[in-house]
Order: C-alpha cells, then structure tokens, then sequence
C-alpha cells in the first residue's frame, strides 16, 4: 500500500514513528471532453483575459481577494516559510474523547496509519489503550499546506485517522431553507412509519451495496468497446525535420493503410413528416 505521508503520533511524552496510507479509492469513471468534430481531447488552458495571452507557470502568483477586485498576493516563498514553521510532521494528541460525541457530518477522509522503523511496540500500546478505553483520539496535523483536525481510533486492529471539519467549516443547519418548524402530521401516520422502518431495519453488511450506476456505465463502455465503436483523434500535421524523415515515412504509410473490417454506416430511416412532405 502506498506511503502518502511520514511522521509520528505523539501524546504525552510518547512518540510513534508512522506512516500514512490512504483507506478509501475514488472509483469515478473519469470521462474525457473531447472535441465532437475530430474526437481530440480537450485542453484547458491558463489563459489572462485581459492581455489575451496563455500564462506559463512562471507568470502566475497566488492572491487573495479582499473585495471586488482587490488582491493581497502571496509570494511562493512566503508560503514555503509559513508552511515549513506550521509542520512539525506530527500527528499531536491534544485530547481523548467519545467516538459518539462526534456527528458524522464533520468526518471528511479515512487514513490507515502503520508503525514505521521502531514503532511496532508503541503503537500497539495505543491501539490497545484506545479498544480499552473506549475512547479515540482528538488531534491535529498539518497535511497538503492546512492544519487539520482528526480523530485517532481502530479498525480491524489497525490505527485509522480520520481528517475532520473544523466548527466554521460546516453550514449552519438553521440556514437551510424551507425547513418546517414543528411537525405537522399526526400519530396514526407517526405510528405508520415507525412500522415501516422496523420492516426496513437490518444489520450493516457494506458488502452487500454497490454502486449500480457506475457497474451499468461500465457496461455501457465494455458494449461500445467489443462493438468496435471506438473514435480516435486526427493525427495533427506537423512540419518534418530531415532527422525525422524515417519515422514520417512510416508515419505515411501507417496513415494510408485500408481500414480492415469498417461497415459501411446505416443509412437513415425517413421520417414519417418528410414521407408526407411528399
């Protein structure tokens, strides 16, 4: 499993060398933009609006809007010197609390964590306190530029960190529009649902749920592929060097080449309205 981060845990006067591997995978279908005429992907590019220019990384500083078109800019090595004076790489313990204090809306990201070089020992001595106790613990670090707050606990016998939401970073739930103040139904229909959940209520078994849309579009994909309804992007003519003259060559060759196997396209049916047009 791959080490995105290295550091300790430290509470007290205990230190546990550690390294952080990430729990959870994005399994999105990443679907490319491309260009409907030749099928070229898309490129995005930096470009300044009033001198009309693409920008190369050189030509772009960081800034921080204040009001309506009013900047602070942020020079690179100013934040390399906040950066560097705010991470210690350390996972600090500052408090031990009850998982069930915590409302799942502030959860962000899961972190499996594994004792690195002479940390075998205490680490065990914390996750063992922690199953015995309990309790997890509340701790912050310093991870990608921000200072974040996380909850060391276990899972399946390993140390998990769980990045959380500071207070100011989750939307006030009174601010939702539209919510109703008080209930306006009666016990029969109280009574009635409390029914159904009972019905509906079972052990979680997360093996059990998938993601049927994500299976269905790889369906999809897998039918198109197998059918041969595959698009390929214009090749984009360029100049060619003397030194270049063999591979443009071969190029050419490869580019006149007779398509194997293409069927010739469907012709299309005649609309009812164009029939009686005549």
């Amino acid at each position: 499993m791959h080490t995105i981060w290295k550091g300790s845990i430290s509470f007290g006067l205990v230190n546990i060398p550690i390294k952080l591997h990430a729990a959870t995978e994005d399994k999105d279908i990443k679907l490319r933009s491309l260009h409907k005429e030749c099928h070229t992907p898309i490129k995005y590019e930096k470009i300044c609006p009033i001198c009309e220019k693409e920008l190369a990384m050189d030509e772009i500083v960081k800034g921080y809007e204040i009001a309506k078109g009013k900047f602070v800019i942020l020079e690179d090595s100013e934040l390399e010197e906040l950066k560097k004076a705010s991470e210690e790489k350390a996972v600090e313990i500052i408090d031990f609390i009850k998982m069930e204090e915590i409302d799942p809306i502030y959860f962000n990201r899961s972190y499996y964590m594994s004792p690195n070089e002479g940390g075998l020992k205490a680490y065990g001595l914390l996750r063992k306190a922690l199953l015995e106790s309990n309790k997890v613990g509340l701790a912050k670090i310093v991870m990608r530029s921000k200072e974040q707050l996380a909850v060391l606990r276990v899972f399946e016998n390993t140390l998990v960190m769980e990045t959380i939401h500071y207070p100011d970073e989750v939307r006030k739930a009174a601010d939702v529009p539209n919510v109703p103040l008080e209930n306006e139904v009666t016990q029969k229909e109280i009574d009635t649902a409390i029914m159904l959940i009972d019905q509906l209520t079972t052990d979680f078994k997360p093996e059990k749920y998938t993601d049927d849309y994500r299976t269905q579009l790889m369906n999809l994909i897998e039918s198109k592929r197998t059918g041969k309804e595959l698009v390929t992007p214009k090749a984009k003519d360029r100049t060619v060097n003397v030194t270049d003259l063999m591979a443009a060559l071969q190029a050419s060759i490869d580019r006149t080449k007779p398509v194997q196997d293409k069927k010739p396209p469907a012709k299309r049916k005649r609309s009812t309205a164009a029939k009686k047009a005549q």
